[in-house]
């Protein structure tokens, strides 16, 4: 008889096991109509969730973050229906919901177009009025990459694939069609994010967010449209105005500058953004999470003078690395690229942006190389080399010094003597795209992470159902405590459980029986160790919140 505690404090009792949506009729009708999604104890879970036992639960609206989260997730996979039902042999692959909607990459052999657009839109309309039912089954692993194998999904197979074995994945039905839902990467997405944001913040940068879509006449004014604009997006609107889908951030960091007058003052000026961008690459180029068409990108770009280029390059540089070494990368090779033969800008403002950057390159005193006609097209830089734990060689962050682009958009500030001066623009990532990052932490780790950037550091795990309460009171602590935790309270035996979180690569199985209640503790088994240790609950917060943070930190 599961008794339900709400976010105001009253309990409901049930006299059954109850579902999500149960608990939001009990509430009222109205609000079981608007459910989306809801919490339990602090895990989302869908609204066919079996509740069995005590437990907190919220319950999430689109007005909600979470339960427009939720729609996003419906409607990519509504809009996955429609082009396999208008497109049949079309493959899906991977379909996220990003922070302002959604998108689904497919594989096919002839590409869209225009028209097939609205198609897809009057198909996606006629899948809602449908009205089919949504349910979620859990499937074995295995069982799923046989099933997926057998309908011709490729690409679905391989990434359960990419599952540890003996881990479950979700399986999402509308109607008949189904796809795979497997988050923990998100978890890992956020921690980097929050990670560069703090590290950022710490080194006086400003972030900003600007918008996805601009005019193509700002691209043709900063010269990316006759450079680059075989690579970009675009769309034209019905008053035939050309906008296209950014596949970079500088153009709109320079018109966040250009908003008021600038000081000699004012400079340094650091301007971050973690900003989404769309590249078209070939469709034979592209491999996994190491080359996307849409990635997210650790941008910045810092406006100085002249006299502050090496000194805000050795800045970049030191940031850079100590990053990497907080990730486990240590072994760091510098590329330094000079003018290609495509470039714009005169060779006299080429000359000066050659030998600044070059001179913070050797001022660093790493190994560097020299790669010849391998610059951006608007300035030099270098390129961060990373080596991985098997010897891999990864290139990651980029330095580039520009002496052209905020000139041709009108940057501008007054220097001491009163006269304007265009400023230097220093182009930087350090991760470059996340996507392709996680790729390379996952490759050079083989999923086994540092506890303070795991994106699941704990499982408890109940010896018995009559010690399922602790565990979730436990579990609970160390949430609060910042570190993520969830409890496994399947119908399985000890054994089996260690072993399913120990293959999934959990840092700490958290053992709670008897022993465990008796002393308000917990037995802590850390992954790939037989050994275990006996902590009691304030101990171990204390201990691992100090562990939950880079080592820089």
């Amino acid at each position: 008889m599961p008794i339900i505690t709400l976010p105001d404090g009253n309990n409901i009792d049930f006299p059954n096991k109850v579902t999500g949506l149960e608990v939001a009729e009990k509430i009222s009708k109205s609000l079981a109509k608007q459910a989306m999604v809801i919490s339990v104890d602090g895990e989302l879970k869908d609204l066919e969730h079996l509740i069995e036992k005590d437990c907190s639960v919220k319950i999430f609206t689109s007005k909600n973050p979470e339960g427009l989260e939720t729609i996003r997730h419906d409607t990519a996979h509504i809009l996955a229906m429609a082009v396999q039902e208008l497109f049949p042999g079309t493959q899906v692959t991977i379909g996220p919901v990003i922070e302002n909607g959604f998108y689904y990459d497919f594989a096919r052999k002839d590409p869209f177009t225009e028209d097939d657009l609205a198609k897809i839109e009057n198909k996606m309309k006629e899948i809602v009025d449908r009205d089919e039912i949504t349910k979620r089954e859990v499937w074995d692993r295995n069982k799923a990459i046989d099933h997926f194998k057998k309908k011709g999904e490729i690409y679905k197979a391989e990434l359960i694939e990419a599952i540890p074995e003996n881990e479950d994945v979700s399986i999402y039905f509308h109607g008949d069609w189904h796809d795979l839902c497997s988050e923990r990467g998100w978890a890992l997405f956020q921690k980097l994010i929050n990670y560069m944001r703090s590290r950022q913040d710490a080194a006086g940068y400003k972030e900003v967010n600007t918008p996805e879509i601009l005019d193509r006449q700002l691209w043709e004014k900063s010269g990316h449209w006759e450079k680059y604009g075989e690579n970009m997006y675009t769309s034209e609107t019905p008053d035939e105005k050309v906008f296209a889908i950014k596949p970079m951030n500088c153009p709109g960091h320079i018109q966040v500058f250009n908003q008021g007058l600038k000081s000699y003052r004012d400079l340094p000026l650091r301007i971050t953004e973690f900003g989404k961008v769309h590249r078209y690459e070939p469709s034979g180029a592209l491999h996994g999470l190491l080359r996307v068409r849409a990635f997210t990108q650790d941008d910045a770009h810092i406006f100085c003078a002249e006299d502050q280029i090496t000194s805000e390059c050795l800045n970049v540089t030191n940031l850079i690395l100590d990053i990497y070494k907080d990730l486990g990368f240590e072994n760091v090779i510098l590329k330094y690229a000079d003018r290609p033969e495509v470039r714009v800008g005169d060779d006299e403002v080429w000359d000066k942006a050659e030998a600044s950057l070059l001179e913070a390159v050797k001022a660093s005193k790493l190994e560097y190389s020299i790669n010849k006609g391998e610059g951006a097209f608007y300035g030099p830089k270098i390129e961060f080399v990373l080596r991985d734990a098997i010897g891999r060689d990864w290139q990651c962050g980029t330095l580039q010094v520009d002496l052209n682009l905020p000139g041709r958009l009108d940057a501008s500030y007054v220097d001491k003597d009163g006269t304007k001066k265009v400023p230097v623009m220093l182009h930087r990532a350090l991760f470059g795209s996340l996507e392709r990052f996680i790729g390379i932490l996952i490759e050079n780790y083989a999923g086994k992470f540092p506890f303070w950037i795991s994106p699941l550091q704990t499982m408890g795990i109940p010896i018995s159902e009559e010690f399922n309460d602790y565990a979730i009171e436990v579990s609970k602590k160390i949430k609060d405590a910042g570190i993520s935790s969830a409890v496994d309270i399947k119908n399985n035996n000890l054994n089996y459980k260690i072993r399913d979180h120990s293959l999934a690569k959990i840092p700490l199985l958290l053992i709670c029986g008897k022993k465990e209640v008796d002393s308000n503790s917990v037995t802590i088994r850390r992954l790939d160790s037989n050994k275990q240790e006996n902590m009691d609950i304030d101990s171990f917060l204390k201990t691992f919140s100090a562990l939950n943070k880079a080592s820089s930190n």
